[in-house]
């Protein structure tokens, strides 16, 4: 498979060819490609991804709601976020910065469950107070929970060692409030598309985060005080 990667005036103004021939043989230039379950698009919005992921779990909800009165809260819990949730969560840090259009149309598809899950009316309003009883955050937290995870593990951990290398501790030159915070280095990107990449969006969640939470001596406690932090903010 062949496609080229840019922003769209950048893809439009090129003359790109329609294939490329390897080997004798010509293959065509698409416009989105599927690795490792994650569909990328040329301008990499994750549109047709979210579209494949909603549809999905649109179908699963549909089924759960027709078995919803034979199961307990508790299996109804469990089964629509091992099914759903996971589809919703998998590969969600590439997410981070997307149009808020796709990730509202992502969190309809949760409310959904939340109603399916707790045998809810579609009231408006009631979505927060479902997701905090079944202790789910919303979809952008989810995005951001996901992504301080992995700057923990890579920055503090080292782990693993390719992301662990693009994270630096901030160093001012001269003595300010923020020396001793535990930061990182940010950057400042023009390009939405680049400003979403790992190095960039990192330390800007971290930073984002209280100083007591950035500074957790053990994962255990860092994934627990950041579902808090982030829960608050989910109730603001």
């Amino acid at each position: 498979e062949v496609i080229f990667f840019g922003t769209q005036q950048r893809l439009k103004r090129l003359h790109l060819p329609t294939s490329i021939s390897i080997g004798g043989n010509n293959i065509t230039v698409s416009d989105n490609v599927r690795i490792l379950g994650v569909r990328l698009d040329s301008q990499l919005t994750f549109n047709k991804h979210i579209d494949d992921v909603i549809r999905i779990c649109n179908y699963h909800i549909r089924a759960l709601r027709q078995i919803r009165h034979c199961l307990s809260y508790d299996a109804a819990r469990t089964i629509g976020f091992s099914i759903v949730g996971s589809r919703i969560d998998y590969c969600n840090s590439l997410f981070y910065n997307s149009n808020r259009g796709a990730l509202g149309r992502l969190q309809r598809v949760q409310n959904s469950l939340a109603r399916v899950v707790c045998e809810a009316p579609r009231i408006p309003g009631n979505s927060t107070s479902l997701l905090r009883q079944l202790h789910w955050l919303r979809i952008e937290s989810r995005i951001k929970y996901k992504l301080a995870l992995l700057t923990y593990k890579s920055y503090k951990l080292g782990q693993p060692p390719y992301l662990h290398s693009l994270l630096h501790q901030h160093q001012p030159v001269r003595m300010l409030r923020s020396t001793g915070c535990d930061q990182l280095v940010t950057h400042r990107i023009g390009l939405t598309m680049a400003a979403r990449r790992f190095s960039v969006a990192a330390p800007r969640v971290w930073n984002n985060l209280p100083r007591d939470i950035r500074s957790a001596n053990s994962i255990v406690s860092f994934k627990a005080a950041l579902k808090t932090h982030l829960f608050n903010l989910d109730e603001v």
